[in-house]
């Protein structure tokens, strides 16, 4: 299947003569579509191998790789599950098992080119899967352990690359409320993972917990990572806006250049903005970036004076974090409550254009689309017109199915090729606080590749 559409790559291009794009979709195969999960898409062009990491139409957890040079998918379905709690047999008062949006899943490579699989946990027993042959899915195998202590209530699994190229993973142990951040590093020669650190690097005390952003290694050689706590499962609990950073993962210091001692806690940490509990800022709107100039930038909302919803920029200057209001939105988010909500305000990592300026980009659930370009030196913002990271022509549902979204994933990998990406495409039907929908549900929707050429 073939589409064309204007995706322009930088807001210069943008005011001056868009770029035309093309696009191939090649179908992977039909997913659940009555709530959505973040799926993973891995693309390894060294060894001519793609990976996809799902929910199939039955719910179960699935694998499939294809050669780059092919449409044709081998799939393996592993034996985990998420599914309507008759079959299991399970349930909580406010989450019904097989309707928690939490279950994410996450895939990377090692050095042996052998695949790691994680997911379908919250709160729950670590799940972790592995190939024991390289680029061959059907090798995966579930593993019952990785080191075997603080695995029995895992959730927001991540894999990324240590200093060394080594795979690191991290999740959370614990709850909403009270939990701590754990990092294991994998050794590919004995096929063992082992602490990286003998401690959580973010622990809430059992008074709390961190949602954290990163570590993101930024052009200063630097690991940047950004962070919120939380103090109950009510996500209005959120406060202080925080940071580390750290070059080998192991020491970690605040923007000053100060040693932080591990493990980072509410005590201790580097506040970038003291945000109080039901102030607005939120979970997963704190995001990492860099200017020109390689200095971070962490981007996040919360309420401004009168209460309304604005997204801010923050930027360590004169020893001090300057603090800019880049919104002047006359609106409100006033979320409160646990499990899975849908998120009115969105935005993308900051990160400089050509010229210098700072561009973030956002989607309102009152205002739509639009974006903020921002003075390096001064960071006031300019409101523009953005380019868009998703095309806009995919982000109308092929479903006529009430209420159906479209969903997308990151290509994790690269595809070897600086004018085109990879993108993950399926359709649910939106978030509902990880409870069960009464009623009609939509039949399965086609998840896609999406091979986007400039």
């Amino acid at each position: 299947m073939f589409s064309r559409f204007s995706l322009p790559l930088s807001l210069a291009i943008l005011l001056l003569c868009p770029q035309v794009y093309s696009a191939v979709a090649i179908d992977i195969a039909p997913v659940w579509a009555g709530h959505p999960v973040d799926f993973a898409l891995l693309t390894d062009p060294d060894h001519d191998i793609q990976y996809v990491a799902f929910y199939d139409a039955q719910r179960h957890l699935t694998v499939a790789s294809r050669s780059l040079k092919s449409s044709t998918w081998k799939m393996f379905v592993l034996p985990s599950k998420t599914d309507h709690p008759s079959a299991q047999g399970a349930t909580q008062p406010s989450t019904i098992l097989g309707w928690d949006s939490h279950n994410s899943i996450a895939i990377a490579l090692d050095s042996n080119n052998e695949l790691h699989l994680a997911g379908n946990m919250h709160a729950s027993p670590l799940l972790y899967c592995r190939a024991s042959v390289a680029g061959v899915v059907t090798s995966m195998q579930e593993i019952d352990r990785m080191v075997g202590d603080r695995e029995s209530s895992a959730t927001y699994p991540r894999f990324f690359p240590g200093p060394s190229g080594e795979l690191i993973f991290a999740y959370r142990d614990g709850r909403s409320g009270n939990g701590a951040d754990v990092y294991d590093q994998y050794d590919a020669k004995l096929r063992a993972w082992s602490r990286l650190i003998d401690q959580p690097l973010l622990d809430g005390r059992g008074k709390m917990n961190a949602y954290s952003t990163g570590p993101s290694k930024g052009p200063d050689g630097y690991y940047h990572l950004a962070w919120v706590w939380r103090n109950s499962p009510d996500c209005s609990s959120c406060h202080d806006v925080s940071y580390a950073r750290s070059r080998d993962l192991l020491h970690w210091e605040s923007s000053a250049g100060q040693p932080i001692s591990l493990p980072i806690t509410i005590d201790n940490g580097d506040v970038v903005d003291a945000v109080p509990p039901r102030g607005g800022a939120i979970n997963t709107n704190v995001l990492i970036g860099f200017d020109a100039q390689n200095h971070v930038l962490i981007a996040y909302t919360k309420y401004d004076s009168a209460g309304n919803s604005q997204l801010y920029l923050a930027r360590r200057d004169a020893g001090q974090w300057k603090i800019s209001q880049l919104s002047r939105w006359d609106y409100r988010w006033n979320f409160a409550g646990n499990g899975t909500i849908v998120f009115e305000i969105t935005f993308t990592p900051p990160r400089a254009l050509p010229d210098g300026r700072i561009l973030v980009t956002y989607n309102h659930v009152k205002f739509g689309r639009g974006g903020f370009a921002v003075d390096p030196q001064t960071l006031s913002a300019t409101p523009i017109d953005p380019p868009p990271r998703i095309p806009l022509e995919l982000l109308k549902p092929e479903s006529d199915f009430p209420g159906m979204e479209a969903r997308f994933a990151e290509d994790s990998g690269t595809s070897g090729d600086p004018h085109m990406r990879y993108l993950l495409r399926w359709e649910t039907l939106p978030e509902n606080r990880d409870r069960m929908r009464t009623g009609p549900l939509p039949p399965p929707s086609m998840l896609r590749v999406y091979e986007v050429t400039e």
